[in-house]
């Protein structure tokens, strides 16, 4: 193993122990919810807040939510693509939702094709150029798996190993 590939698995399991003794904001969507039962606003907030964290890490920067009309959340999405996949893991995400909401506030998620709305959203996020540029989409066939896996170490190790092989598998084709 290389030095910068030592380097850069302690970084990351350092930047995982940094994450995992903060506190976990989801807990409190619950009670922000309570606490916004006079405030439609205020609760479409809280389920936003609630579909990003449902989401997790790996679609963030592709589905983004717009808001919540009655009990359906609006999510812009970037492609067709993106749309057709999200639409078939919308009862995982609805469930994900809600469990983190601690009741039934999401019926239903419509993915919308808004391409503009999703780069507005990542040109809030404060990323070096460089690095939006190394950093792939990832692959939704990959993101879904990996959800499914509830240990967060081994679901990391699962998403690194498996963009290894891709990468690899790509390399190769390249030099042919």
């Amino acid at each position: 193993m290389l030095y910068s590939e030592r380097f850069s698995a302690r970084v990351q399991i350092e930047e995982q122990r940094r994450i995992e003794s903060m506190i976990d904001l989801s807990l409190l969507l619950p009670r922000l919810l309570n606490a916004t039962e006079s405030n439609p606003e205020l609760a479409e907030t809280v389920a936003k807040l609630a579909w990003t964290r449902a989401a997790g890490e790996g679609l963030r920067n592709h589905a983004v939510p717009f808001r919540l009309y009655r009990s359906t959340l609006i999510v812009s999405v970037a492609d067709a693509i993106w749309q057709k996949q999200l639409r078939q893991m919308s009862p995982e995400f609805i469930f994900r939702v809600n469990k983190l909401l601690g009741r039934s506030v999401v019926d239903d998620i419509e993915f919308r094709i808004d391409p503009a709305a999703v780069d507005r959203m990542l040109s809030c996020i404060p990323v070096p150029p460089a690095s939006r540029e190394e950093t792939r989409a990832p692959i939704p066939e990959l993101m879904s798996a990996a959800n499914s896996i509830a240990d967060p170490d081994l679901r990391e190790s699962f998403i690194r190993a498996a963009e290894n092989c891709i990468e690899r598998r790509e390399s190769r084709m390249q030099t042919r």
